[in-house]
Parts: structure tokens; sequence; C-alpha cells
């Protein structure tokens, strides 16, 4: 048993980062004794952060059955609406104003037992735990420069140690926890657990305490018990840099009445004992007996009639720290925080919200299927959303953005990335960060390391698919469970699979393989402890319960893209851990082949150049899956055909706008991952069988014996049965590099078989908005036919240069089909044949003082052809990703 910290008390003081009032990621405080004195606050120079209330899941404390609660910001209120009050604040509690600010910042023994969180700095932890010192810091340094955060006041760590110490409760929870097979028998565990709440929920406060809190409740609320809280829990050593304790103890929300907030307090101060906190701090090697726990008690703002949910100030599955990622859904934010409903999702690009750009990249509509909601005198309850709320956004494209912009600044202010609750008030409509931490686990990851997991054998059944979390994979046996109350059931090494899950399973979350559930999104809960226990999760699979079967071996994969797996069987997969080290300089530039965008932050972070490939059609049939043409018609299709176009397009307002806003936000999210460096888009390449399979393509496609050599590339560009689909791939790319900023884009023009199409596809270019040098727009042919090679340097002549696809070139030169198994053996890009006219092209384009690199699948392939190019003088090859690294040092090794 880890009894003791891994670090000094001061040192772990110095590491923390605030998180204001909310409980979506609550700390696993502990308890102290009292005949500990506390340390000093000047050995303490933690940086916490402030912030408003969030929410957490709040699971009946021992006996008192109280059921989950949700987050609900606060509105930031003026000091003087505060000061107005004050009327009904007794004259004690005015006279001990006088020496707060001597106090609060260090000098004596602070033996206040509830204080104002405006009087409150982040220096203040020791007194009243991180999150309330949070928000003493971020209403004196960030309400002014937009970030508004609530009032209210916050019990203190004194007020907590007396009350254990008066109420005799520190020697029966010594010999309760100093049982070590509590931490491994979980049925022990929840018998400790309950008995150590139940006597603290047995155990009265102190008068004096109770005074000052009804006096703080009245300052705030001015008497009105109709006036609306949260009370959720503040401790001392809590949402550490390096350690989330997410959701570990309680959170109460719309709390009315003095009685109803004296009762909330003390069901916060028996969280501090679930099962779940116990057990995280243990495995954590934080010693109970040196956190005192607090109570934050703030004004609610409203989010019930609007919406609420969580943004982080990086991608939290690469660690990509260019975007803000923001989740909203309906109602309170507990459902986001708390993982039962699949949120809203956005990113947003730093770089160009810096410069008042439309920086939002990419977004997801989640399905948003309840919402939580005020019950009735008092409480809350979850409720199902309408059909209308369920196919709009959440939040607006202008509240996303400012949200992004509140990010910013918190980042900025505490110099790391944060994880950052928010609410929309449905009363005034304005926006509140109501909690901010540290990001646990992105951010944590070590410099200069890749870990890669890939599946070495690709299943034939898909069992369910939902959100991945994290990018590793994970196989095992289903144990299949219902309720907490199974917990004994499971074994170490099964998959967990259930309708959702909440802190509490944490004691056998660590245990899995991996982590399947029904609902939930990318941060709530459950994503928060598997990516900070390593472990693969899939959520918000929407019926995952209904199509494993207990005992069932299934494989769970996170390893390809967003969309995570789960396949039926145990199927083979590998781990590969790579040290980088320090890079040799090689001849030319190393850029990447990358079509994917759920993978681009990822790979973005290899070494490389930029993306010298982005195949378009990768986007297109993935995130749109509809023939172009179809969406032009949508008026004219069957119903049929609607109806599944219909499933595809919500959000967005016309078929027309979903086409070219998915090009837009699939190009801008490749285009981030590398900015601003290069990134080359080869403009839509698809076969007539391949468009044929999209949705509606069987009603626009002809038939041809040879899609490969038939109606594709340039030849469809300026055709005019495709003139408008390809006007719609134009506007998305003027999008992205006028109103989105990205400058960094260039275009490719496929498969150019004649100098006339090299003409006139420019020329439609120019009709549309784009042409040629204008704007710093480049536009590259991709060299790939022998036609290409005979006339290189007249080719030239209408572009900017050539990025060579080895692929079509090679096949084309031997007369082969590269989809033929029967001629598969003579498929060779070193065959002399096609190295000649590789060598011609490098020439022509040099000659002409233009950009030529590769993109084909060759040097990826063989990296004796990457540096026969590199020997040859080429700009640059682009490799897939998993090239990248060995083919680099292959070509930077000395002969």
């Amino acid at each position: 048993m880890p009894v003791h910290s891994k670090m000094s008390i001061s040192r772990r003081a110095a590491a923390i980062v605030a998180a204001g009032s909310g409980a979506s990621a609550l700390a696993g405080t502990a308890f102290v004794a009292p005949q500990l004195k506390a340390a000093s606050t000047s050995s303490i120079h933690a940086q916490t952060l402030s912030a408003g209330v969030v929410s957490a899941p709040a699971e009946s404390v021992s006996r008192l059955g109280v059921s989950a609660l949700s987050v609900a910001g606060i509105a930031a209120a003026a000091a003087g609406a505060s000061k107005a009050r004050r009327c009904n604040t007794s004259k004690k509690t005015q006279q001990r104003m006088v020496t707060v600010a001597f106090q609060a910042r260090g000098g004596d023994e602070d033996t206040r037992v509830c204080i104002p969180l405006e009087e409150l700095r982040n220096t203040d932890v020791e007194k009243v735990g991180g999150k309330s010192a949070s928000l003493g810091e971020m209403i004196s340094q960030l309400s002014d420069v937009g970030v508004p955060v609530p009032e209210g006041f916050s019990t203190t760590a004194y007020a907590y140690k007396e009350f254990l110490d008066k109420g005799g409760i520190n020697d029966f929870i010594n010999e309760k926890l100093s049982d070590d097979s509590i931490y491994t028998d979980v049925n022990k565990l929840m018998e400790v657990g309950k008995a150590v709440r139940d006597k603290i929920m047995d155990t009265p406060f102190q008068a004096n305490f109770e005074e000052e809190l009804k006096a703080q409740w009245l300052r705030v609320s001015g008497g009105d018990e109709k006036f609306t809280f949260a009370v959720r829990s503040s401790a001392t050593a809590e949402d550490l840099p390096d350690a989330s304790f997410a959701g570990q103890q309680e959170t109460y929300l719309n709390v009315m009445g003095y009685e109803d907030m004296k009762e909330k307090v003390h069901l916060v101060f028996a969280s501090l004992f679930t099962d779940r906190a116990i057990s995280y701090r243990h495995d954590r090697g934080f010693e109970h007996s040196k956190v005192q726990l607090c109570a934050t008690c703030q004004k609610m703002v409203r989010s019930e009639t609007g919406a609420a949910g969580v943004m982080f100030s990086l991608d939290t599955e690469s660690g990509f720290d260019k975007v803000v990622f923001v989740t909203s859904a309906y109602g309170l934010g507990e459902t986001v925080v708390g993982g039962t409903v699949n949120p809203d999702e956005w990113y947003v690009f730093k770089p160009t919200l810096a410069e008042g750009k439309n920086a939002i990249i990419a977004r997801t509509m989640g399905s948003k299927l309840i919402k939580m909601v005020y019950k009735a005198g008092g409480g809350s309850e979850t409720i199902d959303t309408s059909a209308d709320e369920r196919q709009k956004w959440s939040a607006s494209d202008a509240e996303v953005t400012a949200l992004a912009e509140m990010a910013v600044k918190i980042e900025k202010h505490y110099g790391r990335p944060m994880d950052i609750e928010w609410a929309r008030d449905g009363d005034d409509g304005k926006l509140y960060i109501v909690q901010a931490r540290p990001e646990t686990v992105a951010s944590q990851k070590k410099v200069g390391v890749i870990e890669e997991y890939k599946m070495l054998e690709k299943g034939s059944e898909v069992v369910a698919e939902g959100r991945a979390v994290g990018k590793r994979i994970g196989a095992g046996k289903v144990n299949l469970l219902t309720s907490i109350d199974q917990m004994a059931e499971f074994k170490e090494g099964e998959v967990l699979v259930a309708d959702m899950t909440d802190p509490d399973w944490e004691p056998i979350m660590k245990k899995a393989s991996a982590i399947i559930t029904n609902r939930g999104g990318r941060t709530c809960h459950a994503a928060i402890i598997a990516r900070e226990l390593g472990i693969p999760a899939i959520v918000g699979c929407g019926d995952a319960t209904d199509k494993v079967t207990k005992g069932q071996e299934v494989t769970v994969s996170c390893a390809e893209g967003d969309t995570g797996f789960i396949y039926n069987g145990s199927l083979k997969f590998e781990k590969k851990v790579q040290d980088l080290g320090e890079l040799p300089p090689v001849g030319m530039k190393i850029m990447m082949n990358v079509g994917n965008p759920e993978t681009a932050f990822t790979f973005g972070q290899l070494p490389n150049e930029g993306i010298g490939l982005a195949r378009l059609e990768f986007v297109i049939n993935n995130a749109i899956g509809v023939h172009p043409k179809a969406l032009l018609n949508y008026d004219s299709l069957d119903a049929d055909t609607k109806a599944k176009i219909d499933g595809r397009m919500q959000g967005y307002g016309t078929p027309k706008e979903f086409y070219t806003q998915k090009i837009v936000e699939g190009v801008a999210t490749l285009a981030a991952s590398v900015y601003p460096k290069r990134i080359i888009v080869r403009l839509s390449d698809f076969k007539s069988n391949e468009y044929k399979s999209l949705i509606g393509g069987d009603q626009y496609e002809p038939d041809e014996e040879n899609p490969m050599i038939g109606f594709r590339g340039c030849g469809r560009y300026t055709d005019p049965f495709f003139e408008e689909c390809f006007a719609m791939e134009l506007d998305a790319i003027k999008k992205v590099r006028g109103e989105m900023g990205m400058k960094n884009v260039e275009i490719m023009i496929p498969f150019v078989r004649t100098l006339d199409m090299a003409k006139d596809v420019n020329e439609v270019l120019e009709k549309n908005g784009l042409k040629r040098g204008e704007d710093g727009i480049k536009v590259n042919m991709m060299a790939e036919l022998p036609s290409n090679v005979f006339l290189a340097e007249e080719f030239l002549e209408y572009f900017d240069g050539f990025s060579i696809g080895s692929n079509d070139l090679t096949q084309l030169t031997l007369g082969l089909d590269r989809d033929s198994g029967l001629v598969a053996q003579y498929f060779d890009e070193r065959n002399p044949a096609v190295m000649k006219g590789l060598e011609i092209l490098i020439k022509a384009a040099k000659s002409k003082g233009k950009y030529v690199g590769i993109c084909g699948q060759g040097p990826s392939d063989h990296p004796d052809l990457a540096k026969w190019l590199m020997d040859q003088g080429i700009d640059s090859v682009s490799l897939n990703p998993d090239s990248v690294i060995p083919t680099w040092q292959f070509l930077g090794k000395k002969d």
C-alpha cells in the first residue's frame, strides 16, 4: 500500500493548478488529522486555477441515497451586488474581515471557518482547497479580460479539521482505513466506505461553524429561500497536473434554502470517503490523512434552460496543442461530464483564432438524447430532449468561438493545457466558465517518444462501434455489468461493458483490458479515467450491451481514427514504442501522405515538412458519403435516397452547404495539423466505379470496362457533366484559404492527359476564383502518365510544380493493372523504365526552377528508392506516416 504521497507537501502544492468549483474532475481528497499542523503557506508556490461552477456525478453518500446531480455554472456577480446583500451578515463576521487580508495571504494561522471567494487567491490552497482558491484567483485576474466567474464562499480546511477533531471522528477513520485488504477486496472497500460516511453524517457540525455558514448564506442569497446554489468539494490536494481525481467527491446542484445547503455541505464532507475516492487515492500514492476537504458554495447558472459542456485547450486524444476541443449538450453539464449523453463537438484552431479568422475547423453532431434540468423543490432530473433539439447544434458558431477565446486566455494565464467546464445561462443567454483545471493525460506524454498500436489482422465482424478514447488496442473476455453492485464479479483483464460508468466504477476500471459504454462522449469521466489509466475505451456505442455477450472474446481497437471498433474474437495486434532521439539531417524534405482528418493531429506531431499528398476523396467518401450530383439534384431524388442523405446532413442548411462544409472541415483539419507548413491537397480523383458506390451514385455514373484509365481526374473537372460538382470542391478550398486564413493550402490536379486539359483546367480554376498565382495559391500537377514524362517541360508551363504519382506512373509505364493479383509480381517502382521517367521529371522541374516531389507508395516501401531520389535532387518525398522515421534514419546514415 503506497501510503505516502510521492511529492512533498510543498512540491505537491506547487504543482496544483486549481480547478474552479466544478466537479467534473473533483479531487481525491482526504481528511486531515488535527494533530498534523498544516505547512506554512509561505512554503507553497502553487499556481492554482480559479473558475466557476461545474458538475460531478453525485452518487448516494451512505444511507442518504442522493441521486446523481449535475453541474451548472454560476454567473459572475458584481462586487457591488455582493455588498448590497450584506445587510444580514453578522457583526462578528464583519469584524473578522478586518484581518482577512493578512491571514489569507499566509500570515498568522487563519481560524475562519468560511471565507468569501473574492478574498481568496491561488496561494490559499491549504486554507480552502484548490477549487475555492482558484475561484478567487480567476475573479481577480481574469474577470476583467472576458472570463466571467461567479461569486460565492468557501468553507475552510480549519473548519474541516475542527469538525473531525471535536467530533471524535479521526481515530475511527484511521482504524477503518488501516486495513490493507480493503484495497483488493471490493466488498470490504464498500463496507468500510459506508461506515466512515455514516459516522460523518451522524456527527453534527460545531456551533461556530453553523453560525458562520448561515451568515455567508445570507450574504450571498440576501435571505431568499429560492436563491439557488451549487455546493461542491474543494480539496487541498486536487486537480494536479498528473492526476485528475475525476469526480471523486460529490456535487449538489439547485440547492435552495439554508437548511438544504447545510445538509449538502455535510454530504460533501462525507463524500471524501466514497469508495471510489478511497481507492483512487490509494492507487496514486496519496496518503489519506494529508488532505483537507472544503465546500465551495456558489450561485447557480441557469444552464438547465440553456446548454453546458466541457472544453480542453488541446486535443485530448493526440495531445495536439494548437486546438481547443469544445463539447456541448442541452441542460446542466453533468450529462456531458458524467457521460450520460453524446454531446456535440467542435475543434477550434488557435493560430487563426488569434487572427480573428473563422477558426472552427471541425464539428460533429452528437445525439443529445437527454438533458438534465431542475426538479421542482430542488435537485435535478433527467428528461428526454425533443426531436428538434437533437437535430440542431446545442451551441452556435459564435458561442463556440467565444468559448475557445476564453480557453486560450485561461491557458495563457496558467501556462499549461487546461480542462475547462462552461455553461450558458438560459435566462440571460451569457456564457460562464464554471471550472478549470490542468489537463492530466495528453499534456503529460513523454516528448520524443512515439507509441503506436496497429491491428495485424482485420476482424471479419464488427460487433459495435463508438467514439474512440486514446489510440490503444485491448482484448479479452466481455464482462457485462448492469450495476455497480456487480463489481466483485469483475476479474483482472476482462473487457468492461456497461451502459455507462461513473467514478464509482474506478476500482474495477483499473483492472480492465478495455472499456466499452453505450453512452458518453470523449470528455466524460469514463474517458478521462481511461486515458489516465492508459486503457483503451470506446464510449457512446449506443447498443454495445445488446451486441456483446458475457464471456465473448472481443478486440477493442481505438487505433483506427476517431471511431473505435469492437471486433469479434481475439485478434492479433502489435504495439511499437519508438524513441526518436535526434534525427540526422537529410538532403531533401520529408513530407507525409495523410488523407484521414481523424488521424491528422497524431501524425502532425511526427517530424515532417508538411503534407505532400492529402487525398480529397478520403474526406468525400467518409465524411460525406453521397455523390455530389445527388446533392445538387436533391429535390428530384426518391424518398429512400433522400432519407439516407438526411441522416448524414443533420446540422447543415442545404445539401450543397453540407458537401462544401464537410470538405472545408476535412481540409482545414489536415492543414491545421502541419500549419504553417505546406499541405498539397489533391482534388477528387474517384474512378467511376468508386463514385457509383456513394449514395445516389448509381444514378449518375457510367459502367466502364476499365475505370482506372477512364472518366477520372482532370478529365472530369473540365467536362460539363461534372462542372458544378467540381465548383463545390473549389468553393471549399477558397473558404479554407480565405475566410479561415490557411494560406498553407496548395492544390494538385491529377490525371492530366494532355496539354489542352492543362490549359482548360486552369481556365476552370480562374473562373471559380482560384487563379494560379493570385493570393499566393499554388497549383501543382500530379505527374503520373507517360505523356507527362514526354512533355514534362511543356506541362510545367501550366503548373507551379510536379508531385509525382509513382503508383499510376509505374502501372502505365509497364502496362500493368495494379489492382490485378495476376501481374502484381511485375509491379516495382524501381524498374529501369520507371526510374528513367522519374529522372526526366526531376530534371525538367529543376531546369525550370519549379518544385518537384513524389507522393506515391514507392519511397515508403523502398528506402533505397528514396535515397536514389534524394541523390537526383528531388525537393521532397512524401511518405506514409509509419515510414517517416525509419526512412529518415536510413537516409541520414553516413556511408
